[in-house]
């Protein structure tokens, strides 16, 4: 399948495909931190392939061969519909579904609260912030449901929730003098949470965003550095190629049986 129907609806398969060329993207130091977040965010949020297209038109393709990927490699737009190789590999949503909340309550008052690392999210949780908020991070969180609800409602105050890729995200909530932020909305893995953020926050908001886990995060900056002592290596080894291997230091012709000496009488007639 090819980019030449821009305005067909995006698959889920497609969009990560996108999202796994971004961060090979990132490992490889072609793109930055905030680059590569930013057109990650956009990938998510894509509703066509269209929108897809332009996010890698810039960037290899690493494995393209024309046949196995279903694109042909002079064309680094193109898409396919078969479900990428690594999905269930990095992500096991199946393995952090399931379980007992650890906690159904955030309450902020003058102050805040926070809940990331490895927690449990409840099918709803409720956060309440008075000229207060807290944050909420599910990048290494379970779910207790593959639908959960977090309900924010806050006075003078503010919550940010933090997902990672492949979350599936709705934004449904109300802000006067306030609001919530609608960008890290999108489609999810076909197999990973679906999180709804809904509520109602006066003179204060919501900040929903999608940043990548810590873990993998440190991967890709791994990734990176080893990929740069590659090429410093490859570099070193070039030049002491060269040198070795290149012309040595020109030499008198020293003609036969001496050794290049001048005479210091004339010669004889």
């Amino acid at each position: 399948m090819s980019d030449e129907l821009p305005e067909m609806r995006a698959s889920d398969a497609e969009r990560e495909r996108i999202a796994d060329v971004l961060r090979d993207a990132l490992a490889e130091g072609r793109l930055g931190m905030d680059e590569f977040q930013e057109r990650l965010d956009s990938a998510y949020r894509a509703r066509t392939r269209g929108e897809l297209v332009p996010l890698v038109r810039d960037l290899p393709h690493h494995g393209d061969d024309g046949a196995s990927a279903g694109r042909s490699p002079e064309r680094p737009g193109a898409l396919d519909d078969s479900p990428p190789p690594s999905l269930s590999k990095t992500r096991r949503w199946a393995e952090r579904i399931g379980g007992s909340a650890t906690s159904r309550w955030g309450i902020g008052i003058m102050g805040g609260f926070g809940r990331r690392g490895q927690w449990t999210v409840p099918r709803v949780f409720t956060a309440l912030g008075i000229m207060g908020g807290g944050e909420l991070d599910l990048r290494e969180a379970r779910f207790e449901d593959r639908n959960v609800v977090i309900r924010c409602f806050a006075l003078m105050g503010g919550f940010s929730v933090t997902v990672p890729p492949g979350v599936g995200v709705e934004v449904r909530g109300v802000g006067i003098m306030g609001g919530f932020d609608s960008s890290a909305s999108g489609f999810g893995d076909a197999d990973a949470p679906h999180v709804v953020i809904t509520g109602v926050t006066m003179m204060g908001g919501v900040a929903v965003v999608r940043k990548i886990p810590r873990e993998e995060k440190l991967k890709l900056r791994a990734e990176r550095r080893q990929k740069r002592e590659l090429e410093r290596r490859e570099r070193r080894q070039g030049r002491d190629r060269h040198r070795h291997g290149g012309p040595h230091a020109s030499h008198r012709d020293h003609g036969p049986g001496g050794h290049g000496h001048r005479g210091h009488g004339k010669e004889s007639l």
